[in-house]
């Protein structure tokens, strides 16, 4: 018999919004972190892929201790982005949606502030902040976490260079005797230090599915390509995956703007990710991603965390990452929630040595994909054409009579005719030396 939300102390007024939601039976870190959390009074270090609930995780048990009689801020919850900050927020208050006496209240950086001071002076039981944002705040005294009774510190292997200087502003302002919960996707040595200094001795360490660091459900393969065939070899592959959504990640900005600027001219649906976006650019992007008015998101590491969309079918490493804990993050974009996805990796030839070292350290195995041929990426770059051709928008200042001096040359020719002239014209003019 499948567990049950219940069976692991979750209260009523949570599994009745659960149940709403259409969430039935908790994940393995869901069934492990749970009852720790709502039982013992320890530190917490849980150690689980990125999509298996982690928010829940912590989320539930908080949402079920909060004591709605007290004023206070009773709990911060630290995100590396806003992307995944707000993420949190919108999760939390869903389940919540049976308590509207909760009041949580999301402050995380990129927007104006002004607006978050004035939603701090209300009552306030949860806070939801990115690291900057949280330390701006209670140097304005703007708001006060003296009475904070659990810290969380998610994906705070994302998190650690951020913390490294504002944790200890932060700490200042909270209780010695708070509860400190870490969730993280890998454990690399700064994420070991962090623990080690900020949190107590008695640790409980829960570690979930991670004797392959989570990469159950994602097919790995890398494709080598010559750098100047690069761009004509992921445009294959997009366009195999048509209909589909997916990921490109990039090392750097300036890799990202020019890449999703490739895409556009190639009539791909497509938006680009990263820091130095606005936010208001960063939210409509993501918010076209996530309705599916875009497929493909192409972005840099840091802005994709908050990322948390489940019918993500692949994830491209456009460029490989630095850190194997990179390259688990961008990976984990995809086959969330239990689903199968692909995680491709366009690489050259000096980069296939690095291949053995990411299946060594990481417990995965890769496929190497064929490139497709020269014929194949001929056709596909006819077919792109073709889709230029189909979505361009008809010149209005055309004078009539050229108009009919053009429609008279090509009067005889059926369509099927017309197409094959204008295919033979294409590939006659496009032929590569």
């Amino acid at each position: 018999m499948s567990t049950k939300f219940s069976d692991i102390g979750v209260a009523p007024f949570l599994t009745e919004a659960l149940a709403a939601l259409e969430i039935s039976n908790p994940t393995a870190i869901q069934q492990n972190v749970i009852p720790v959390i709502l039982n013992q009074k320890e530190d917490l270090v849980a150690l689980a892929k990125t999509g298996t609930g982690k928010t829940a995780a912590f989320g539930l048990p908080i949402l079920q201790g909060i004591d709605v009689n007290n004023p206070s801020i009773q709990a911060v919850i630290l995100a590396p982005t806003r992307e995944l900050g707000q993420q949190i927020y919108t999760n939390l208050t869903r389940f919540a949606a049976n308590q509207p006496a909760i009041s949580i209240a999301s402050v995380c950086g990129g927007i104006p502030i002004k607006p978050q001071i004035e939603r701090l002076q209300q009552d306030t039981h949860i806070v939801v902040a990115t690291p900057g944002r949280l330390i701006d705040l209670l140097q304005r005294k703007a708001v006060s976490v003296k009475n904070t009774s659990t810290l969380v510190l998610d994906e705070a292997d994302e998190m650690v260079t951020i913390l490294k200087e504002g944790l200890d502003i932060i700490a200042t302002y909270l209780p010695q005797n708070k509860r400190t919960l870490l969730f993280t996707a890998t454990m690399p040595g700064t994420v070991k230090q962090l623990i080690q200094n900020y949190l107590s001795k008695h640790v409980v360490h829960i570690e979930v599915e991670m004797e392959t660091l989570g990469h159950q459900g994602i097919d790995h393969q890398f494709v080598v390509v010559q750098p100047e065939e690069k761009l004509e070899v992921l445009l294959h592959f997009l366009n195999s995956k048509a209909g589909q959504r997916g990921i490109i990640f990039c090392k750097t900005k300036a890799a990202v703007n020019k890449l999703a600027k490739k895409l556009a001219i190639n009539k791909f649906s497509s938006g680009a990710l990263h820091g130095s976006l606005t936010q208001g650019i960063r939210d409509r992007v993501m918010g076209q991603f996530r309705e599916g008015h875009i497929a493909i998101l192409v972005a840099t590491d840091l802005v994709a965390r908050g990322i948390d969309v489940q019918e993500i079918e692949y994830v491209v490493q456009y460029h490989l990452p630095d850190t194997y804990e990179a390259y688990v993050h961008r990976s984990g974009r995809t086959a969330r929630a239990g689903a199968k996805g692909l995680s491709l990796s366009v690489i050259q030839q000096e980069e296939v040595a690095d291949i053995p070292d990411l299946e060594n350290e990481l417990g995965i195995t890769f496929t190497e994909m064929p490139k497709a041929n020269a014929l194949a990426l001929e056709e596909n770059n006819a077919i792109i054409w073709a889709r230029k051709i189909f979505k361009t928008k008809p010149n209005r200042e055309v004078s009539e009579a050229f108009k009919t001096n053009i429609k008279t040359i090509f009067h005889h020719l059926t369509k099927e005719e017309l197409i094959e002239k204008l295919l033979a014209d294409y590939l006659k003019n496009n032929q590569k030396p």
